[in-house]
């Protein structure tokens, strides 16, 4: 299908579909009393968010192994990193409000006896500050990491083990009490966001409609990105990634700054989920997540964009219910979709519809000229 543009006709469908949500779902929650049909309850608008965040780290993880060929099994890091930064700001507003009543440590803190506060926590009182670490940490984790890995050409199925090991090292140390971050317990009890409420169902929405917002503008940028020059040379390397480099492409660089752009994507997911969860802990680093991140990728389409975040919903609106009925068999589940999307839908969901879409158009019959009447 001929594309023009940053925006195809899917890309499109797809802005004006969380245009909708953010605008529709708040109203409905608002404007339509409790009994109606289309009415969505207060519990449904942070599950909605949290859905919505999941869509934009899948994203994340579609940029770099769609378009870059990198499988990575370690994006959970990157997403749990921007969390607990998110979770060390939500912890420090919560001030003297705490079980200890301390005005400046944690209550954790107060517990294993900390006498003052870590100097890797200083800053995080301020929002701004706070923010610019949502980015930064998981991004410099991913620069420092993706300049050696790359350098030295690690590849293929090597890369990904090293990218799970290096998710499933950050979550023996997270679980450590004297790393600072509330070891196995993690960041919880959360009291307000910017002076608000984080439980009140206005913070709720606006969570929700950012989480929406944050997720559009992060599918324009990767669009921007992988319609570009620079993406032209991205998919040169995931498809033969040698020759590339013997055209005289510097393949480390570009594979570096997706690698990048990527990991900070996933970042602001993890900010925006935890206040709308409530908590952040250790077991988001665990390889499982990053592993079912890939398949949410795979289900929806790889190397669409669109079709990751549509992947990511499906998976997890299909774990919410599946878990509720059949909890014991949610993993069973879940890996026999992997298989079954692997063998019989290797294009996904979008794929899929994609497919049916061009069988239909090439099935209907073509329009016949009119013959004019004769003189």
């Amino acid at each position: 299908m001929k594309q023009s543009g940053i925006i195809d006709r899917t890309g499109g469908i797809f802005l004006l579909v969380m245009l909708a949500v953010a605008v529709l779902v708040p109203a409905s929650n608002l404007l339509l009393p409790a009994g109606h049909p289309l009415h969505v309850p207060d519990y449904m608008i942070p599950l909605l968010g949290k859905y919505l965040t999941y869509a934009l780290l899948a994203v994340a993880v579609d940029l770099v192994w769609g378009y870059c060929g990198v499988l990575s099994l370690g994006h959970g890091a990157f997403f749990a990193l921007g969390g607990y930064a998110m979770g060390m700001y939500l912890m420090r507003q919560i001030g003297p409000r705490g079980v200890y009543g301390n005005p400046v440590l944690p209550d954790f803190m107060v517990f294993l006896n900390y006498k003052e506060l870590p100097w890797f926590w200083h800053g995080f009182d301020m929002f701004p500050f706070a923010m610019l670490m949502v980015v930064l940490v998981p991004g410099a984790l991913a620069f420092v990491f993706g300049w050696f890995a790359f350098r030295s050409r690690v590849t293929g199925v090597y890369l990904s083990i090293i990218t799970q090991a290096m998710t499933f090292a950050l979550m023996l140390a997270f679980f450590r009490n004297d790393m600072g971050f509330g070891g196995n317990n993690g960041l919880t009890d959360f009291k307000d966001i910017l002076g608000f409420p984080i439980s009140a169902p206005s913070t709720r929405l606006t969570l929700f409609v950012a989480s929406a917002v944050a997720l559009a503008a992060g599918y324009l940028i990767c669009r921007a990105l992988v319609t570009s020059k620079y993406g032209k040379v991205l998919v040169a390397v995931r498809d033969a990634e040698s020759r590339t480099r013997f055209l005289g492409y510097r393949v480390q660089n570009y594979k570096l700054l997706a690698w990048v752009l990527s990991a900070m994507l996933a970042g602001v997911a993890g900010a925006l989920y935890v206040p709308q969860v409530g908590i952040i802990n250790p077991s988001e680093f665990a390889p499982a997540q990053s592993i079912e991140m890939v398949i949410w990728v795979a289900v929806g389409g790889r190397g669409t964009l669109v079709g990751a975040a549509l992947g990511a919903v499906i998976v997890n609106a299909g774990k919410t219910w599946f878990t509720g009925v059949l909890p014991e068999a949610w993993l069973f589940a879940l890996g026999a979709l992997f298989v079954l999307v692997t063998l019989f839908l290797p294009r996904g969901v979008l794929g899929l519809a994609s497919s049916i879409s061009e069988r239909w158009k090439a099935r209907r019959p073509a329009a016949t000229p009119t013959p004019e009447p004769a003189e």
